[in-house]
């Protein structure tokens, strides 16, 4: 067994899997990626299940080694800086961790989550079935805690990648951040017309006190003509419930498993993803589509990851004075007068 050796973690850095489902009754929501399609793409890139354990990495970086054996990796993000042993990798790669090498993932000026899924079974045991990290519950992941310096990951069954990095090409992650498509309601008729219009219509600001639990979202607030109070039922990820200071609050992978304000609309499953990779202060337009609209993007999102993921090698664009030292320039030239 091998290991991918944590060297240093910021917050919010935790293992995630497709979610702990099936205990919402209980009040255990199900945790799981911020980003599925992201994190989808990561897996299937080292040939794991779509929905095996990865871990999701946050603007407050990652760094990490191999020291018992190389690894096969993909990372995969929104805009994220990586780098390995200081030489600049794509935003969307595939590559091999060395014993001795090290990968640093820092925040960039785009995206809010990254993935890093490593070719072979990440061996944590499940909670309730599942390894995801819900950290207010203290649920699943390393003892449903965040990932920190010092942490040593078991990966089972090991593979190794392909050597050198590759550039990942997988143009279903070119996605608009700045629309979300939603669907209208459930309790929508708490609103008058011209308030769902004016909630399709502004433009919103993602809040940076947001997290993996709820997106807040700054503007001119809405209005309520039923009171902002309803009796407490279930919420989805993507529930966008209105309390009484007008302002939208966009339940996430966290959530609570019920809540008593209204909820004007939903986000679609395929525009979760986009919407988590929202830094703080951007701006967002909400769309309202139909539910067979929604279907339809679901189907295209899933056709999407049977999709090929196609690769190219990276080509250096960066020549430090050191690397010009060590590579004979005019051997050939030379050669040739001679």
């Amino acid at each position: 067994m091998r290991v991918l050796a944590i060297d240093d973690a910021g917050p919010g850095v935790t293992l995630q899997d497709g979610g702990r489902h099936g205990y919402l009754r209980f009040g255990i929501t199900a945790a799981g990626p911020m980003d599925p399609l992201m994190f989808a793409t990561a897996n299937r890139t080292v040939g794991n299940p779509l929905h095996a354990t990865a871990i999701e990495v946050s603007t407050g970086g990652l760094t990490a080694s191999a020291p018992e054996g190389p690894l096969g990796l993909a990372l995969i993000s929104a805009g994220f800086r990586a780098t390995l042993d200081g030489e600049a990798l794509p935003t969307a790669c595939a590559l091999t961790l060395e014993p001795g090498q090290r990968l640093a993932i820092r925040a960039g000026s785009t995206g809010a989550w990254g993935y890093l899924a490593v070719a072979g079974r990440i061996d944590v045991a499940p909670v309730l079935g599942s390894t995801a990290t819900h950290t207010r519950s203290a649920l699943g992941g390393l003892g449903g805690r965040g990932l920190r310096a010092g942490d040593r990951i078991p990966v089972a069954e090991a593979r190794m990648g392909d050597g050198a990095p590759q550039r990942l090409l997988a143009p279903w992650l070119a996605r608009d951040p700045s629309l979300i498509r939603v669907v209208l309601g459930p309790q929508d008729d708490y609103f008058a017309s011209d308030q769902i219009a004016a909630f399709l219509e502004r433009s919103w600001t993602v809040s940076p006190r947001g997290d993996r639990m709820a997106c807040f979202l700054d503007g001119r607030p809405l209005t309520h003509t039923k009171g902002h109070d309803i009796v407490s039922d279930g919420v989805a990820m993507g529930a966008i419930q209105v309390p009484g200071n007008g302002l939208p609050i966009i339940l996430m992978a966290d959530r609570q498993s019920t809540g008593g304000y209204p909820k004007i609309a939903t986000v679609i499953g395929p525009d979760l993803g986009r919407l988590a990779q929202v830094q703080g202060g951007s701006p967002i337009i909400f769309s309202a589509v139909s539910i067979g609209d929604a279907i339809v993007a679901r189907r295209a999102e899933a056709e999407a990851l049977q999709r090929d993921i196609q690769r190219e090698p990276m080509v250096r664009t960066d020549f430090p004075p050191e690397f010009l030292l060590n590579v004979n320039l005019i051997d050939g030239i030379t050669d040739a007068l001679a």
